[in-house]
């Protein structure tokens, strides 16, 4: 059995908590509850099968992580974990306008040659008509059509965190509410302070989002990743059940979904380079609302329950690192996940617990790796 600490408590770090755990390690969870954490933010669309990111190395990732996803649904249910909110829900990929309409079967041929792949979570699709999309998602714009998807799933990620946080401790894992700190870190050992307090572990897991590289300096690492803001929209619909509406998606990169009762969650800006800025600003929520209501404008009516900022932890090739720490192999790093956090999170937790116990990890991580390449312009 290892003692491992794990910095950060969002969803990665969590999932790694709940993984180290039930190999029966000794695991302590150290997060600080940053203003801005992007799990507690967002809202995820758990169907990469429709993403249009030019990113080849992200697909086979996002494949293993999405096909995880009941098998762990599953295991929190079974240790009465708490709701996570997911559900599968179907995802409706818009056409908001004649020239994209002409651009739709080719996406469809795109998604139905992953499904044939084995990519999960998108079903036997069809093209809509507008009217029929509009059956599904009754406050839809006048659109020319769209793209069904079927198996699309999505998921809170805040109440995804708390119930792999609750998983995580009903397995033994202790979870600390303070500020740490690397002090020393090598092959195989690594000493943490936490708020002065001196501790030595086996290994430890830097899980910590766009706070992952302050925990790095003292080992003199630092990774190409750094916030990207996003302002998210909660609206509640009166007298409207809108539990079982589908997710609208499209050629851009705004969305819509919905969590019952009667909650619309419409989002979200990608404000790279927007540092640790957790204002919501008058740019921000216009932008939102604007493309929110320009697909959907059965929502005007909606109230204005809260908006949500969380700051993505962004590569600068939109790519995750999960890896060892070169000449501190003690430190596993799972950071960087950028828009896909809710998508890839959970599983990237899991293969950072892989790395840090000397088990293979069950997706190649060569993409990964740090020091890789960063091409100037890929990030997304």
């Amino acid at each position: 059995m290892a003692k491992i600490v794990v910095l950060g408590g969002g969803v990665v770090g969590a999932s790694a908590a709940l993984h180290l755990a039930d190999a029966g390690h000794e695991v302590t969870v150290v997060d600080r509850h940053d203003a801005g954490h992007a799990t507690a933010a967002g809202a995820g669309i758990i169907a990469p099968g429709g993403s249009l990111r030019p990113l080849p190395e992200f697909f086979p990732l996002a494949a293993d992580a999405v096909a995880a996803y009941p098998v762990l649904i599953e295991r929190l249910a079974d240790l009465d974990a708490g709701d996570t909110r997911y559900d599968v829900v179907g995802e409706l990929f818009l056409a908001t306008s004649d020239a994209e309409m002409e651009r739709l079967q080719s996406v469809k041929d795109l998604v139905d040659e992953r499904h044939r792949n084995g990519m999960p979570n998108i079903g036997e699709t069809r093209i809509l008509s507008g009217a029929e999309a509009r059956e599904l998602f009754p406050a839809l714009a006048d659109v020319p059509g769209a793209i069904h998807m079927p198996g699309a799933a999505r998921v809170d990620g805040d109440y995804l965190r708390n119930a792999l946080i609750d998983a995580a401790t009903k397995r033994g894992a202790s979870v600390v509410n303070g500020e740490a700190r690397i002090v020393s870190a090598s092959n195989d050992h690594v000493e943490i302070d936490v708020d002065g307090g001196r501790h030595g572990y086996d290994r430890a897991v830097v899980a910590a989002g766009s706070w992952s590289n302050a925990l790095l300096e003292p080992l003199k690492v630092t990774l190409p990743v750094a916030p990207q803001k996003g302002q998210i929209m909660h609206l509640g619909m009166r007298d409207t059940d809108t539990s079982a509406w589908p997710i609208l998606g499209g050629f851009g990169s705004q969305y819509v979904l919905t969590f019952g009762p009667n909650r619309v969650v419409c989002g979200a800006t990608r404000e790279t380079g927007s540092g640790y800025d957790l204002r919501v600003t008058a740019g921000g929520l216009h932008a939102v609302t604007g493309e929110a209501l320009r697909v959907a404008p059965g929502l005007a009516d909606g109230t204005l329950i809260e908006v949500r900022v969380g700051l993505r932890p962004l590569s600068d090739d939109g790519l995750p690192f999960i890896d060892r720490v070169p000449g501190h192999e003690a430190v596993v790093v799972s950071t960087g996940h950028g828009p896909s956090g809710l998508q890839l999170g959970p599983w990237s937790g899991r293969l950072a617990a892989e790395l840090a116990t000397g088990e293979p990890p069950s997706s190649n991580l060569a993409p990964f790796a740090i020091g890789r390449p960063m091409p100037a312009d890929a990030a997304g």
